[in-house]
């Protein structure tokens, strides 16, 4: 099937976006199977340590995906472009052996089965993506790979909970639900690799991007350490709320007094519509430096609308449906940037050696870390506030900090870009 290629070169500047774009989302849709449909379960009455199974679990994941975030600071800045391929479909693999010994280990192995599963699971991500950096059309590709944080996510978890409702043990429900992906998943890897490298039009646009060196990662921290280490914060904030809403959206929705499998992939449809629409748009900016700088008043912006809609269902303004639409637009709105253009059109802007694995990984290894401290302070230091009570506060809180860590990141990328 070398044709394929063959065809996407001849038509680079047109059919590739959308290919790419479509084989990118399918690939990492499929990885959400591996990793999200064991939170549409919630283990009720299960206990592990004196704590309950579930939040065990997630922990346990957690642990094991941000450890791989710390590794990949590494091992996606220096990866070959030809081991991409066959390094996510060997990660994928070892994420489904995980579920399978998750499935059939006793107490407490089975947890451990859970830590291993997060391991692989965290270096997908860049591994996807970089076949997308680099190109005139990265915000639009970038952005539907994105909405499979959103949509995927509702909709494993609806497969996982149909799966629930037709006799499937909850223990068995993960990896039934990973192998209904798993061939579609080889199908939509194959096709990734059928993507041909950024054209020269797309290098004079964005700059070259290939495997660094520990020097290159050096220097470029050493330029722009100020800016970026805000930034980070910011980020860790979106990513510990938007992973806790995440990985706690079942028990969300049933202290709200909802209980549905549809429920999840209702209210994240839209959700993943509106910011695909967003984040497509900024392939209008030509500018790089002032597409950096739009980016800080969108991540603002999403900022805003998760504190504006909790007090407004605080005060009965809007109903709980619409109050989880509207905080998942407002995470999702600042969260995506992050993971489609701030970085990539960061680099473009300075025109260092770089690539968005080494800046995107920097930022997730901590963001996932926080992620673990706050499910633990959950857990041991307000585990008799509700999920929705907890929830709100952390969004109220970061709406407030997390706007003032923008605006002083873009003072700094205001000043620092000009020259």
């Amino acid at each position: 099937m070398t044709f394929i290629r063959g065809y996407l070169t001849k038509h680079q500047r047109t059919i590739v976006p959308v290919f790419a774009a479509i084989v990118a989302f399918c690939t990492y849709s499929c990885m959400y199977a591996f990793r999200r449909p064991f939170t549409a379960a919630t283990f009720q009455g299960e206990e592990a340590f004196g704590v309950q199974l579930k939040i065990v679990l997630v922990i346990a994941q957690l642990i094991g995906y941000t450890l791989s975030k710390f590794v990949g600071i590494r091992f996606i800045s220096e990866i070959k472009h030809q081991h991409r391929a066959l390094g996510i479909f060997t990660l994928l693999a070892i994420a489904g052996v995980a579920l399978l010994l998750f499935a059939v280990a006793p107490f407490p192995f089975n947890i451990v089965c859970m830590f291993l599963n997060g391991i692989p699971l965290g270096l997908i991500w860049g591994l996807v993506f970089s076949y997308l950096e680099g190109r005139k059309a990265t915000e639009f590709m970038g952005s539907v790979l994105a909405i499979s944080f959103i949509f995927s996510s509702g909709f494993v978890k609806s497969v996982g909970k149909w799966l629930l409702e037709n006799g499937t043990a909850e223990r068995w429900m993960p990896f039934q639900t990973s192998m209904i992906f798993f061939i579609p998943a080889a199908i939509f890897v194959y096709l990734l690799e059928q993507i041909p490298p950024p054209s020269a039009f797309d290098v004079t646009h964005r700059s070259e991007r290939a495997p660094m060196t520990k020097k290159e990662r050096k220097d470029f921290l050493g330029h722009y350490i100020g800016g970026i280490a805000v930034l980070v914060i910011a980020y860790v904030l979106l990513s510990v709320i938007r992973d806790f809403r995440d990985s706690f959206a079942a028990d969300i929705w049933k202290e709200l007094g909802i209980n549905s499998a549809a429920i999840f992939t209702a209210t994240e449809t839209p959700i993943s519509l509106i910011v695909l629409l967003s984040m497509s748009l900024l392939t209008l900016i030509h500018s790089n430096r002032k597409a950096v700088l739009v980016n800080h008043g969108l991540v603002i912006f999403g900022f805003c609308i998760t504190g504006l809609s909790t007090l407004a269902y605080t005060g009965n303004l809007i109903q709980p449906t619409h109050w989880m639409i509207l905080n998942g637009l407002g995470l999702y709105l600042a969260y995506i940037p992050f993971n489609v253009v701030f970085f990539e059109r960061l680099i473009a802007a300075t025109r260092k050696p770089a690539n968005v694995g080494f800046l995107m990984y920097i930022s997730d290894s901590f963001g996932y870390l926080g992620s673990i401290v706050i499910m633990l302070y959950k857990n041991f230091g307000q585990a008799h506030m509700s999920y929705r009570s907890f929830f709100m506060g952390a969004l109220n809180f970061s709406a407030i900090a997390g706007t003032g860590l923008m605006l002083v990141s873009y003072g700094y990328f205001h000043k620092k870009l000009k020259h």
